[in-house]
């Protein structure tokens, strides 16, 4: 049985998040249609990663992105608690990936931090499409796919998010 945070004895050290305080578990998703990586890409708004956390396998046809992403889901429940925001690591994986183009993005510096804005599919023939995903700085990766077929993987507990705040978008 674990100890609600607001229960701890005074002084203590704040603990890390945890799932299992709440009714949230890790998210697992997968996307196979538009609308299915529109819930995708609103839970990966503002997520960060390094470009040496991207990767294409080009013999597995599998693109691979670690993202930090801001827990969306939780965050009215933080504010309204006056608890931190939080962060998860979470794996995005394309599979069926036939092609992968970068725009303003530089796959050989692998220590640039680009912030996710969006992720969008253009549906092509026969349920082919290219899934762009767009970053902060106008950098963009689109992938032409053979089909859409995308996992999202929480891959850690959530951790207090170090800005303290959420992501804010002034003027949209």
């Amino acid at each position: 049985m674990s100890v609600p945070q607001d229960a701890r004895p005074q002084g203590a050290p704040p603990q890390d998040a945890r799932f299992e305080d709440g009714v949230e578990r890790p998210l697992r998703l997968r996307a196979e249609s538009v609308d299915d990586l529109a819930v995708v890409s609103a839970l990966l708004q503002d997520a960060v990663a390094e470009t040496g956390e991207i990767a294409w396998a080009r013999r597995r046809r599998r693109f691979t992105l670690l993202l930090n992403r801001f827990r969306w889901e939780d965050a009215e429940a933080a504010r309204l608690q006056g608890r931190p925001f939080e962060r998860v690591r979470t794996l995005l994986v394309f599979d069926d990936v036939l092609a992968a183009r970068s725009e303003g993005v530089d796959p050989a510096d692998k220590a640039t931090v680009l912030a996710l804005l969006s992720v969008g599919f253009e549906p092509g023939e026969d349920g082919a499409g290219r899934v762009r995903l767009v970053f902060a700085g106008d950098g963009e990766i689109a992938l032409d796919v053979e089909c859409l077929d995308a996992t999202l993987t929480d891959v850690t507990r959530p951790y207090e998010a170090l800005s303290g705040h959420a992501p804010s978008h002034p003027g949209t």
